[in-house]
């Protein structure tokens, strides 16, 4: 018996399913390492009805010129014999050869041309261009013979043998059915002198061409729907990936907490060292404190120094006490100042009357006033 692994054939990534959509950060990652959601059956598509267009409306001078190209090659076989007796030199031949090509190459270059365009514009529209040249690094888990197992019977080379076996079933049908159509045509066709069998026959390949490139345009939509659905998942995260790609760029929660935590106690180390300063606490009196300084020379209203509710309240009253600041019970006046002035803010101008009454009985006290 041979032992298997059904875990060898899932999807699941460190730290359970892949339920979550796929971050920013990983579409960037997964971008410049060139995986992206593109359909090369668009990009087939796309080019063989522009080829064929092409061929449709430039067939005649195509022809034309590919004739006069042969022709003017032929004419000087007997000028290159005179010249040479009555055999040609390899040389001379090679220089006919070659110019007959480049004829050749320079009346296919248009062509050639529009597939080019064609192709990069099919592209383009599926994903904008975007130069990366990390796809063609080398990779080690390329040569991997389980990874190459993996693909081999993986649901995308399912697909795309369903894909093959459907492109090469419509061709099929569309050539049977259009042969079948024409089939009096190409009798026909023996009965025409060679240059108007020649044309008949180009004319019914470009016909056939074009049928199946607007057919082959329904495979592309599909195959197009499939390949963004299909990287769409591919991309799903694990709810700990997620938590991990955040600790990479945000930063552990938890060491921000502890962070936030030293922040906010050495804010209150330095507020606990203002409340000597303050002339007056004002409390609720057991869950809110409040401290209060009027000083002219700094502010033209009563300052706010310090507050906090049950522990820091406590806290600050013992500050308080031990260097002898008045504290003062007003629990309306202590609340509504805890709740709407923050610290080293003045008191607003709807509480400024209590306060200023507070401070006025506690300089009385104080036999200031």
């Amino acid at each position: 018996m041979i032992a298997y692994d059904l875990q060898f054939f899932a999807k699941e990534g460190p730290g359970g399913e892949k339920t979550e959509e796929a971050t920013s950060k990983k579409l960037d990652d997964a971008r410049k390492e060139g995986q992206v959601a593109k359909s090369k059956e668009v990009q087939n598509a796309v080019t063989l009805i522009g080829m064929f267009l092409t061929l449709k409306f430039a067939v005649g001078f195509l022809g034309t010129s590919f004739l006069a190209t042969f022709q003017g090659v032929y004419n000087r076989i007997p000028e290159m014999q005179g010249l040479t007796g009555d055999h040609i030199k390899l040389n001379t031949m090679h220089l006919l050869l070659r110019s007959m090509m480049l004829r050749a190459l320079l009346l296919m270059a248009p062509f050639l041309a529009t597939g080019l365009i064609l192709s990069f514009l099919s592209d383009f529209v599926q994903i904008p261009w975007k130069v990366t040249s990390k796809p063609l690094a080398p990779k080690l888990s390329k040569l991997n013979p389980l990874n190459g197992f993996k693909r081999i019977f993986s649901m995308r080379s399912v697909v795309e043998l369903l894909k093959s076996i459907l492109k090469i079933g419509l061709i099929l049908y569309l050539a049977y059915r259009t042969l079948k159509d024409q089939a009096e045509f190409i009798y026909l066709l023996f009965q025409m002198s060679l240059w108007e069998g020649i044309a008949a026959a180009g004319d019914l390949a470009i016909s056939l061409g074009l049928r199946i490139s607007f057919v082959y345009i329904l495979v592309a939509a599909l195959d197009f729907a499939y390949q963004r659905y299909k990287f769409k998942d591919d991309m799903k995260m694990t709810k700990q990936e997620v938590k991990d790609e955040y600790k990479d760029s945000e930063g552990d929660p938890q060491v921000k907490g502890q962070q936030k935590q030293r922040m906010r106690e050495a804010s209150r180390r330095r507020m606990m060292q203002d409340v000597p300063k303050a002339d007056v606490v004002i409390t609720n009196p057991t869950h809110y404190a409040v401290a209060i300084r009027y000083d002219t020379d700094i502010a033209p209203s009563p300052t706010v120094l310090a507050k906090g509710a049950d522990y820091v309240a406590a806290r600050i009253k013992e500050v308080a006490k031990e260097n002898k600041v008045e504290i003062v019970e007003n629990k309306p006046l202590a609340r509504m100042l805890y709740a709407n002035v923050e610290i080293g803010e003045e008191v607003p101008q709807e509480l400024y009357e209590s306060v200023a009454q507070v401070l006025a009985y506690v300089y009385h006290i104080q036999g200031k006033i």
